[in-house]
């Protein structure tokens, strides 16, 4: 009533508003309603939302993340959950405009309207940490992202490390996943690109300038605070980082290995060129078929920085520099192979374009890609990564692999189906030099034809463990479980357990009787 004694005494919503201390939508939500005739007091009558149905599951995301969950992550997931229209932007919401500073007129600037084959941006950001290529503590990893100005195409790679021949590498990449060389490559002012500054004047890396050469294009440095220029590839580090780097936003679990996190990027690459761009209106993959016609034509080789010393995988899977070995990854052998060294580790590249059979662990654009990374080592003392050989019979800690038992005929494959115990009960008889080993199989097969499989299995494991393998053990641990007693009850002989007897009875030799 206060709010229509104000509006009715003043006339205007806004006065109103100042009067009754509400908004002024509010007043005019309420003049609508009197003007309607419909009530104004009790409960709003609230119309039902297709996201109703998942608003439990939804508040419980919100919960767990304590806020920060993203929007599109919620869509995604209730889209697994039958939900195919509207957004989940009532549970995270969006952010709120930026207003004025300090009273300041907000800042203008002319668009960057940009041309098919012209501008290609690349810029840095920190990845996530994962286990370091000897598999021992994590490391921080580099996320190199690049994307073509007009066609919004974007190439995001993982290496360790931003060296001159990375970057090179990176870009020699970048351009054969995009087909072709645009005409500038535009960076920031980084010490790998830039070696000095005069009179605002950038200087050039010497060497940059020849793989610009190499590849037929001009590098260029962004003009500092320029958004349209600088503000490109820094939005795309920032999309790749938000998705890319596990947090409670994005709900992604942690990286265990640095084959997921590059295969992650894969995806990530994949699925933000086949969307739909809100500026283009069309995905970054059709506009990029429109852009390769105006890029220019690659040089068959990369530039020899990026290169180093070629080598070719041997058939143990290892290449060799400076006299020692260093193993690589399957599906390599026989392959060319660039190897560097970078301060105390050795480098090795393969060009992917080259392979005619590319692995399956090989994700990623077309071109060059690290693929082991090992510290240096001296002549004598070979760098070997048992993870590059995961089917060989040699464990992780240097002892050999125990061999899968495999029958051979009918009566082996009736013994080794009584259950796992009779499998480590081959292991360990035939590891003591067992005899008559099989008469012994066929004995347990036929008591388990007369007391169940179930029995004569675990009474095989438990002679395996104790090492028994004479011609009555079993039936002897058979029968002896029989009579109810656990294997948990009996007792190993061990330092605490003794059949001496003790020397309380002599506590009182030669004393006088009391």
């Amino acid at each position: 009533m206060e709010i229509f004694e104000a509006l009715d005494a003043t006339e205007c919503a806004h006065s109103a508003a100042a009067l009754a201390g509400v908004d002024p939508k509010t007043v005019r939500r309420y003049a609508r309603m009197r003007d309607a005739g419909r009530p104004t007091s009790g409960p709003m009558s609230r119309r039902p939302k297709l996201i109703d149905p998942f608003m439990p599951k939804i508040e419980e995301w919100v919960e767990r993340s304590q806020g920060t969950v993203r929007a599109d992550k919620l869509h995604e997931r209730l889209q697994l959950l039958g939900f195919h229209r509207g957004r989940a932007d009532d549970a995270a919401g969006g952010r709120a405009g930026e207003g004025t500073l300090a009273g300041r007129p907000p800042r203008t600037y002319r668009p960057w309207v940009t041309e098919p084959g012209l501008w290609l941006q690349f810029d840095w950001g920190w990845g996530p940490k994962v286990p370091g290529p000897d598999g021992g503590s994590e490391r921080e990893t580099l996320l190199f992202c690049a994307w073509l100005a007009w066609s919004r195409f974007q190439v995001v790679i993982l290496v360790w490390d931003r060296t001159l021949p990375t970057v090179i590498s990176c870009i020699d990449s970048t351009l054969r996943a995009i087909g072709g060389a645009p005409t500038y490559v535009l960076t920031d002012n980084e010490k790998t690109m830039t070696i000095d500054r005069v009179a605002g004047i950038a200087v050039r890396h010497p060497q940059i300038v020849a793989a610009g050469r190499h590849y037929g294009l001009q590098v260029h440095t962004c003009v500092p605070f320029a958004p349209e220029s600088k503000g490109g590839s820094e939005a795309t580090v920032r999309i790749a980082k938000a998705d890319l780097i596990p947090t409670s936003a994005n709900l992604r679990e942690k990286y265990g290995s640095f084959a997921g996190l590059r295969g992650a990027c894969a995806v990530f690459c994949q699925q933000v060129n086949t969307r739909v761009h809100r500026e283009t209106s069309r995905t970054p993959a059709s506009a990029l078929d429109v852009e390769r016609t105006r890029l220019h034509p690659l040089p068959v080789a990369p530039h020899t920085l990026a290169l180093a010393e070629s080598r070719q995988v041997l058939r143990d899977q290892t290449v060799r520099f400076g006299s020692v070995r260093y193993s690589t990854p399957p599906g390599l052998v026989g392959q060319e192979a660039w190897v560097r060294a970078d301060g105390e580790e050795l480098v090795v590249v393969v060009d992917l374009s080259r392979l005619a059979h590319r692995p399956e662990w090989m994700q990623g654009p077309a071109g060059l890609m690290e693929v082991a990374r090992h510290p240096l080592s001296l002549p004598g003392r070979p760098v070997i990564d048992l993870a590059h050989y995961p089917n060989h019979p040699q464990e992780t800690d240097g002892s050999l692999r125990q061999p899968k038992p495999k029958p051979g005929n009918d009566a082996e494959e009736a013994f080794l189906q009584l259950g796992p115990g009779a499998k480590s009960w081959l292991i360990e008889a035939g590891a003591a030099g067992t005899t008559r080993i099989r008469v012994k199989m066929a004995a347990a097969v036929e008591l388990a034809a007369l007391i169940g499989p179930a029995e004569v299995d675990l009474g095989l494991g438990l002679a395996a463990t104790a090492g028994r393998f004479a011609e009555d053990d079993l039936m002897s641990i058979v029968q002896h479980r029989r009579h109810g007693t656990r294997p948990a009850d009996l007792v190993v002989a061990d330092e605490t357990h003794s059949v001496q007897p003790g020397t309380s009875a002599w506590a009182d030799f030669g004393r006088p009787a009391s």
